[in-house]
Formats: structure tokens, sequence, C-alpha cells
């Protein structure tokens, strides 16, 4: 590899931006070839999108990176090079499928990289033999701790066998056995193959071992060289103080080394003390019978691995979590959720920013200053001290979303104190914070500390802060494995340091030398295979089945996801089929009659023998006719003069009144109707019975039938036509969801790195809810057939067929839909409105599409369900087939290149 190239990866004159934030700044940087390369550095200093960049799955904005000697920003060469990378992105499992189990996830990743299936057992079994994880084949990973997770996502990314590895800090939040093991690990398959390792890490002590590395900052390279010579370049012992030495001058400034003065307990009340306490969620016990006492003033240290416990304990502590067992008491008062006066002597900083970043730094003191209910007077001077104190005035104005990493946590911890608490509960305050910004937030914890006796409960993951508390809990698996002052643990454990002495902890608790039933020295079993298949090919089933079988897997095993594919549309056909309607029977009138005579009442009476009207008690003022209409009691008011019977009879012209609720445009008109109806009928039959014969007007009668639905029921009509609203609206939004969840879990990565196609990922995220779409298709036919009696009359063959390419066609609609959007919250709002509304109001619905005009007949006739929506209509009711609908058929085949072809165009196979 090292005679091809000198530099795995060469960077040169790269600059990156996010919006306004600078990522890279006109970065050049050569990566050697054939060793262990580490990229050090806080969060946000451009590390991942220096390793993004070098995977190709990060966009080049501006300059030239060379990687594995090609261009990757030359979309032919990157397709190319990828089986050749392997890139491991940041968070525990970010490119793993959590409800996949171990086998599954190796095996989706086998076949992206086109694997035959023989080839793709042998290297799941070696690959997973070498790591340990062969005994949890069947284990989902989403039950897998934290350092199985990165494990297991090692395994996906060595299935086949790259030539260059990528790991996006693999190690955060990981324990320290587990981040030992993985190391060894690493260093055990480059012996066997002269891989090149790109790693990104926060971790000092854990760069130590890297053969080479970059400091970074502000986007830009502080230093590069071995960590021997980053050390003497800086005139330091260690990586974090050669860090620090390494920063601008003027970020620097006056920073010495820490100094913690002693602390001793005597004559010191006790500030939290806790015995037993244990939290349980459902079957998982997250903390486990936790027991320790802090004293005030002290700096108490919680050290462990994420999902250990940590968190919790520290929610129930403040009271945002009750306990389900043992006990805890704040300053010798049991907690208590609503015992606000104890509260008020707790301060309390999560592990997230939790501040408002619309609002200033000003704002965000003083509202919580108000919130804690500081006298209106003291508030200005507490912020004045606060941001003093804390280094804060040349913020005092800036949003909080705009600060730094080191300036946010400065005034997290700031909001934290605004009302001089007495306890301060501190969750991984300084994670992802630079070297020099976390010292000078030492300096504040100690002084706050020693000089005005605020007790300190801190967590933490990096072991040189655990070093600096006065005493320190090491916590795993939600248990307590040992408590002390740090130097005590160590030598008690006969370690080198704290992290050997924490691992020796995790063994002992283990009973052997293994951690959550990995071993410590896994299998030396992993040939090296020759390496997948490099072929440019256009297409491979392999891979598109690859994804369709894995989303298959996913919505299987989410009920929620899986009842609302199959249930939702039932649901909806029940509540639609009977809640549209245009039948209106029962409409509730009144009467006022002012004649009162025998035919006033032979009038109401037939009105009210009619299915369509329900008499309701006389009016008796015109008071109490607005009165009924406006409290919706009635719907229709008839107001009868006096004299009517003697007019009447008499032969001359009277007129009743009829007032109609006209609240709802098209139900009054149907009611005005059904009025005018009865009323003809009504002076009908007074012909029949005052002269023996009904009046003829003209000599030509006209006689209405109904071709269709002859009795004019609205079920007939709305029943096939809910079928297509509900095949556009569940199925596209399931479509949509399906990738932008990929989107939002960081796992759309698997696209960007893999040799897969566009094309391929969409065909294989599509096909399952096609199938889905179908099954629908059929459970509403026979919800149709049985529960709403409307058969179907037409052939049910060519229904079929149109439903399956309406199906395709809609769900194509939800590849669009998500082609341009972020959240799943964005792609359902969006998917919805761009479905129910043109599908309700322009597609014929309720009013033929050859009715509109203008923009609604445009919309009406580029719709799919327009079509579908007449193919349904026509094989239900009126006995049509494939002869009569092949022209509606061919539209729908016309929309699937269309959406398939856009959703190809606006889905990108790079992050920007």
């Amino acid at each position: 590899m090292t005679a091809e190239y000198s530099a795995i990866a060469r960077f040169e004159q790269v600059s990156h931006h996010y919006g306004d934030t600078r990522a890279l700044d006109e970065i050049t940087l050569d990566i050697p070839a054939g060793c262990m390369a580490g990229l050090i550095g806080p969060d946000g200093v451009g590390k991942s999108t220096l390793l993004g960049l070098v995977a190709g799955a990060t966009k080049i904005q501006s300059g030239a990176i060379s990687v594995l000697g090609g261009d990757i920003g030359d979309s032919g060469f990157r397709r190319s090079v990828s089986p050749r990378i392997a890139y491991m992105p940041q968070g525990l499992g970010k490119n793993l499928y959590l409800t996949l189990t171990v086998h599954e996830n190796v095996d989706f990743f086998g076949r992206l990289f086109g694997l035959p299936a023989n080839k793709r057992r042998t290297q799941i079994e070696e690959v997973l033999e070498s790591t340990g994880l062969l005994p949890f084949s069947n284990r989902p990973a989403g039950k897998l701790s934290g350092g199985m997770k990165q494990k297991l996502g090692l395994c996906c990314s060595l299935i086949h066998e790259p030539d260059l590895l990528i790991l996006d800090e693999p190690t955060t939040g990981v324990d320290p056995l587990s981040r030992q093991q993985f190391w060894e690990l690493i260093a055990r398959i480059r012996n066997r193959k002269a891989i090149s390792v790109i790693v990104a890490t926060a971790y000092m002590q854990e760069a130590e071992r890297f053969d080479w590395l970059a400091a970074m900052d502000s986007g830009h390279i502080l230093s590069q060289g071995t960590p021997g010579e980053l050390r003497k370049r800086a005139g330091k012992d260690n990586l974090e103080d050669a860090f620090i030495e390494l920063l601008p001058t003027e970020k620097r400034g006056d920073h010495s080394s820490l100094v913690i003065p002693p602390y001793t307990r005597e004559q010191k009340t006790t500030a939290i003390e806790a015995d037993g306490l244990t939290k349980r969620f459902g079957d998982f016990t997250a903390v486990d019978h936790v027991s320790f006492s802090i004293g005030q003033g002290e700096i108490f240290g919680f050290l462990g691995s994420n999902g250990c416990g940590k968190t919790t304990t520290m929610k129930m502590l403040t009271g945002l979590l009750p306990s389900s067992e043992g006990s805890a008491t704040l300053f010798g008062r049991r907690i208590d959720a609503f015992d606000l006066a104890t509260r008020k002597r707790v301060g309390y900083m999560s592990q997230s920013f939790s501040l408002y970043g619309e609002l200033t730094v000003e704002q965000n003191l003083t509202m919580h200053a108000r919130l804690f209910h500081l006298p209106e007077e003291r508030i200005a001077s507490r912020v004045d001290e606060l941001t003093e104190r804390f280094s804060l005035e040349s913020y005092r104005t800036k949003l909080a979303t705009d600060l730094p990493m080191g300036i946010r946590q400065r005034l997290s911890l700031a909001v934290a104190v605004v009302h001089d608490p007495e306890l301060l509960i501190l969750d991984e305050p300084t994670s992802g914070v630079d070297p020099l910004a976390r010292d000078q937030f030492w300096e504040i914890l100690i002084d706050l500390s020693r000089n005005q006796g605020v007790t300190i409960f801190i967590s933490t993951h990096f072991m040189n802060e655990g070093e600096r508390c006065d005493r320190i809990s090491l916590m795993h698996a939600g248990k307590v494995l040992a408590i002390g002052a740090p130097d005590e643990l160590v030598r008690s454990s006969k370690a080198a340091n704290l992290e050997d002495a924490f691992i020796g902890y995790l063994r002992q608790a283990a009973g052997e030398e293994h951690s959550d039933g990995i071993s410590a020295t896994p299998s030396e079993k992993l040939s090296v295979s020759p390496q997948a298949e490099t072929k440019n090919i256009i297409f491979s089933p392999r891979r598109m089945y690859g994804y369709m079988y894995r989303e298959s897997l996913e919505i299987i095993r989410d009920p929620v996801r899986l009842a609302f594919a199959l249930l939702g549309s039932v649901i909806l056909m029940l509540i639609l089929g009977y809640g549209i309607t245009f039948d209106i029977k029962d409409t509730p009138f009144a009467v006022l009659d002012r004649d009162n005579s025998p035919e006033s009442r032979d009038y109401i009476a037939s009105m009210g023998s009619s299915v369509y009207f329900t008499e309701h008690p006389p009016l008796v003022s015109a008071d109490d006719i607005e009165r009924r209409l406006q409290n919706g009691e009635l719907q229709a008011v008839f107001e009868i003069p006096p004299d009517f019977g003697k007019d009447l009879k008499r032969g001359r012209n009277t007129e009743i009144m009829a007032l109609i609720d006209g609240s709802m445009p098209f139900h009054g008109e149907t009611i005005r109707g059904y009025i005018y109806g009865l009323h003809s009928h009504y002076l009908s039959d007074l012909a029949v019975r005052t002269y023996g014969d009904k009046p003829t007007f003209a000599p030509v009668s006209l006689k209405v039938r109904y071709r269709y639905n002859q009795d004019f029921e609205s079920l007939t009509a709305m029943v096939p036509a809910v079928i297509p609203l509900l095949l556009i609206f569940i199925p596209a939004i399931l479509m949509a969801l399906g990738i932008v969840r990929e989107k939002e879990l960081g796992s759309i990565t698997n696209l960007y790195v893999t040799p897969v196609t566009r094309l391929e990922f969409l065909l294989g995220k599509q096909i399952p809810y096609i199938a889905i779409g179908m099954i629908s298709f059929f459970t509403l036919v026979v919800l149709s057939v049985t529960v709403f009696d409307v058969p179907v009359r037409g052939s049910f063959a060519t229904l079929t067929f149109s439903a399956l390419l309406y199906v395709i066609v809609t769900t194509g609609f939800g590849l669009l839909m998500s082609s341009f959007t972020r959240t799943q919250l964005a792609a359902l709002a969006v998917t919805a409105f761009a479905t129910l509304i043109p599908a309700v109001r322009f597609c014929g619905l309720t009013d033929p599409v050859s009715s509109l005009d203008g923009a609604s007949a445009f919309l009406g006739n580029i719709y799919p369900t327009t079509y579908f929506l007449y193919i349904s209509r026509g094989c239900f009711t009126k006995e049509l087939g494939m002869g009569d609908l092949y022209g509606y058929i061919a539209a729908l085949c016309a929309f699937i290149p269309v959406f398939t072809g856009l959703s190809l165009i606006l889905l990108k196979k790079q992050g920007e």
C-alpha cells in the first residue's frame, strides 16, 4: 500500500462550512498511509467533517482531496473505491439498526458490499468470533451494551475487508474495559492486514497509542506528528497539556496548571445520602441498590460509561424521577419533588445544553433568577455578578445558541448557581469541551467548593477529571463497584492509574476477565479474504434486496408502525365510509303556526311524516325561532301565516316562510330541495283530495331513473372513492417516514459510504411498503363487500392490477416527499397535506373533475388519485373492465417513472 502512495488521504486548501459556521478553514494536510492516524481535539473543531470528506460521505465544497490515490470528489472514482473504505460514524451504534440482531446487521452490510451468500456466511462467522460477539448473534443490537455496539459497528465495517478504516470517536461513552478491548482488537486486525486507520478522538490518553496525530482547533491544524513529537514541541509531559500549549496565544491566555486544595470533612454536615437507591423501567433495572454519602463542600465524582445509570441516579436525587426502591436525603430531608424549599438549595446542570437558545446570555440568567423567586431588586446585581465571575461580559448580548461550546457550559453553570445553591449536581458538564475550557470550568468548581462550601456532585467518563475529585464512585450496569479517593482506589487495586483501576474493578465485578459477556481475549481467527467485488455494477439485485429485507424486518418488529400500516386504513375506512355521506334524514324542524287551522295542521303533518324530517315542539315567537336555530336544536323552521286555511280554501295566494340553517351550504341546499319536493307533493295530494285528480300542466312528462346506484345511496358512491384516498394517504406517509427516519437516525450514512446506488436504495425501501399497500387494498375490498355491502360488479382483476400500479405511484410519491424533508415531523405534515387536500378537493371525490376549471382542473388532471378513483368506481358500480379503463391505467403507468426519476434527482448520495 505504501508503495503506491505515502499519504492515505491528502487535503489541499480544503474549506467547509455549515451556514455561517466554518468547520474547516483552508486545510492542507497529508495523512500517512499504513499507520494508525489520529485527529485530536474537542467537539466542534472539524474532526467529523474531515473524516466525512475522506469517507466520501460529505460533499467537498472547496479544495481538493485525494484518498487511496484518487480524487474522492469524482463520483466515478468514489463509486469504485467505496468497497475499499469502511466508515464508522460518531455515536454509539450510529451505523446500526437496533431492531435487527447482531447477525442480521452484519449480514445487511455484507449484502450492501455485494458479498455472495457463501462468502457472507464465512465472513460473518469469522468477524463475530474474532470480536467475541458470536454467542450474541441473535441478540437485538438495541439490547447490547455500549462496548458491544461499538464492536458490532466495527464488524459491520470490516465485513468487506477494507484497505482504509475510518473511526469517528468510536469509544466515546464506552467503559474503560470495552475501550481497551476495542483497541486491542484493532491492533490484532492491523497485524494480520496492513490497513490504514484514521481515528478521531477527544480522549488524549487514548491518542497516546496512535502512530501519528493531527491536533485540531476551530477548523485549523495546530500541529501534526507522532505523540512524542507533539509533546516535545509543546514541552509537556502529556498530550492534554500539550494540546493546551499548542493553542493560539490569544486563546490560551495566562493558563496555568490546575491546583486543587485538599478537602477535609471533619465537622461538616452530610449534603447527600443515598441508601439502596433503585430505579426500574419495566424489567430493566437502571440503578441497582446504590448507596453513598457526600459531605458538605465535597467534590464527588460519578464515573462510568453511557447508560450505566449516572443520569438516572442524579434525576432521582433532584426529584425529577421517583425511585422504585430505597431512599435518599438532601440536607437531612427526604427527597420530595414538591418540596420547593429543599429544591431551591440545589442547582442542576443537565447532560445536554438545556437553556433557551433564542434568549441572550443576560436574558437566560434573568429568567432563571425570576424562576427561583429572587427579589426583583436583586436580580440585576446578581446577573452582573455572575457575568463577571464566569467571564461572560463580552457575550452578554449574544444568543445562547451562538455561543462556543465552552462558553455554553459556563453559562449553564452560571444559571445553575443563580440562586446560590448549597448543592450542585452536574451531569457530564464538560463532555465535548476542549481541555482549556475544561480547566477553566474546573477552576470555577474548585472556587465554589473550597471558598463557598458548595457541595458538587459531578458525573463524567473522563478519567483525568475523576482524578480531580475528592472522592469518586465507579459505576457500571447500574451498580456501584467502588467508592473512595482516586489515589486510594488506584493503590488498593495495585494499578498504574485510575483507568487501569476501573478496568480491574470491572473484571472483578464480572467474576472473570470479561465485560458484558465479551471475552477480553477474543479469538485470533480472522482470515484475510479477497476483497469484496469492486466492479461498477449499475444495478445490483443483491444490494437492493439487502435494503428490502432489512426494511421488512424493521417494520415487522415495530408494533406501532405495523399496526398503523395494517389497521390504519381499516379504521379510517370505517370512519370515512360511514362519516362521508350525502344522505340527509331526520332533519329537526319546528313550526310557528299563526293560523292553527285544520289545513295548517295537515301541512305540518305532511312534512313530519317524511323520513327526511323530524318534528320538534312548536315555536311560540320570532325570538324563539332565533334562539333555537342559534343553539343548533333546529335546522329548518316553518312559519304559517294567519288565515292560511281560509285563503287556501278560497284559492287565494298565500305564502309559507321556510328558514333553513345555511351555515353548511351543501347541507342547507339539500334540505331546500327536500322542502320543495315535499311542498309539491302536498299540493298534488291536496288537488287529488279536492278535485279528484292531479292537475296537468303540459302534455310532456319527465321520468328520471338512475343508471348506476339506482337507490341513490351515498355508501355505494363513497366507499369506492374512499379506497383511493386511503391508498395514497397511508402508504405515502409510511414511505416518506421510512426514508426520513434514516436521515434522523444517521443511518443514511450507510447509503453515502457503500456501493449502493440511489435506485437500489429507493426500490429496496419501497417494495415492502408496496406489499403493505396491497394488503391494505385487499382488506378494504373485503370491508366494502362484507361490511358496507358494496360489491365489485366489474372486473376484479382489472381493479387489482390498477391498485398495484396505484400503490407503486403513491409510495413513489412518498419517496418524492422524503427527498426534500429532513425530519419525520416535517415529512408527516408535508405528505399528509400533499395527499389529502388534492385527493379530497380536486380528484372527483365529491365533484367530477370535468366540472372544475382553471387551476382546480389542472391539479385534478395531473394527480394520480383522479385516475384510480375513476377505475375504482367503474369496477365497483359500472361493471367496467380492462377494455373500458385502459386509458386511465396507462395514465397511472406514466406517473411511475416521473416520481421515481424526480426522487433519484433529489436524493443525494453525499451529505452536505
